[in-house]
């Protein structure tokens, strides 16, 4: 449910300002979307889009598998199942937890052993290192795909060039180690849907140069994440992505194939609102500047390395004009936009929010000039 002016006149009247608003109904209504549109894959939550205990349990509630990416992620998940049996939660370790980061320290791999995990390696480094710390692990390649097109890249920093996949597969088989399947991730934010066919294409000539020099042990492929949240009109429908995805997994992948996903951003990116107030006013080289309690050393880090453009809305009407907003800092860096459209006659004091802001926002927020995080409200849970 979108929030009204009442309700956050509420929120504002009982827990001041900075807000960070999630709300859990919208969440599971986009984790049903997801599962309808793609009713073959697994979806693993990526936690780190929003990693916060509440939002892990709603998705563990809703029957989602998860991405982590770290022990404390993993631990955040483990939360969840501490109570279960000792072989039901070793069960539901396997098949609902990835540790989708290609590159562990020694000391993760050997917390990580006795869980008996799947996880992703993309070099012949890597394999010598999960074969000293973690033998029990299941392994899972990730190979460089295209990321044309993406807000944000990823193939520049990890997968394996797709060329040295099949050794890499044949590398860990002769350490005694069993590579399981195929990941790929085609960037965040994707709103190219070739990539997806590319991606997937390369991932099955990989599956069958495998099985043509005898590796016959894969079963899984992960399709990563990437896909695009709806933060305007320009990101087409996600059933239209959807229909692409599924073409193109039925041409090339048989049923017996278990497909995987890691969504992050399409599932919590529309689900939280942040509410700020303004705490100064001025006028630079004859443009109104408004200055908030919020920032991009806080809720709105995304400006910095998520290259996110976040909007304002204001409780209250008036002519409006392009202004600046700024967050609360010394630093110049600060600035949250310098082209939004809000009444000119706003007051120190007065309220902004900003919506869609769930992924990657308040995860990297730091105490940046003695500044705390907006306190994070929870609502539909």
């Amino acid at each position: 449910m979108k929030l009204n002016k009442k309700k956050v006149e509420e929120l504002v009247s009982e827990h001041g300002t900075p807000l960070f608003v999630i709300d859990h109904d919208i969440i599971r209504r986009n984790y049903a979307l997801f599962k309808k549109y793609l009713p073959r894959l697994q979806a693993y939550y990526a936690v780190k889009a929003l990693a916060n205990e509440q939002v892990v349990k709603t998705l563990f509630d809703a029957g989602a598998s998860f991405d982590v990416a770290s022990m404390p992620e993993f631990n955040m998940v483990y939360e969840c199942i501490k109570y279960m049996p000792p072989e039901k939660r070793q069960h539901w370790i396997w098949d609902k937890i990835i540790y989708a980061h290609p590159i562990k320290s020694e000391s993760t791999l050997k917390e990580l052993d006795k869980y008996k995990p799947l996880v992703a390696f993309d070099n012949f480094e890597e394999v010598k290192k999960i074969k000293k710390n973690s033998p029990n692990a299941g392994l899972i390649l990730r190979i460089k795909v295209p990321n044309t097109g993406a807000m944000v890249e990823l193939s520049s920093k990890f997968g394996a060039a797709p060329g040295e996949a099949v050794d890499l597969i044949f590398a860990a088989d002769k350490a005694g180690l069993t590579v399981e399947g195929i990941s790929f991730h085609v960037g965040s934010q994707t709103t190219n849907f070739q990539n997806y066919v590319q991606a997937i294409n390369l991932a099955a000539n990989i599956y069958n140069e495998a099985r043509a020099r005898g590796y016959k042990k894969m079963n899984l492929l992960d399709i990563g994440g990437g896909f695009p949240a709806p933060y305007d009109k320009t990101v087409r429908p996600f059933r239209e992505l959807a229909k692409t995805i599924n073409s193109e997994l039925n041409r090339l992948f048989p049923k017996d194939i278990q497909i995987l996903a890691e969504p992050g951003r399409f599932l919590v990116a529309t689900a939280a609102t942040a509410i700020s107030r303004i705490i100064g006013k001025s006028v630079r080289d004859a443009k109104l500047c408004y200055y908030i309690d919020d920032g991009v050393y806080h809720t709105f880090s995304g400006v910095i390395f998520d290259h996110c453009n976040y909007h304002f809305e204001s409780l209250k009407g008036g002519k409006k004009e392009i202004c600046t907003v700024f967050g609360p800092t010394c630093d110049a860096l600060d600035v949250i936009s310098m082209s939004e459209l809000l009444p000119s006659r706003l007051k120190i004091g007065d309220i902004l929010i900003s919506r869609n802001v769930g992924a990657y926002s308040i995860v990297s927020s730091t105490n940046f000039n003695g500044f705390p995080s907006a306190k994070i409200i929870h609502v539909n849970l």
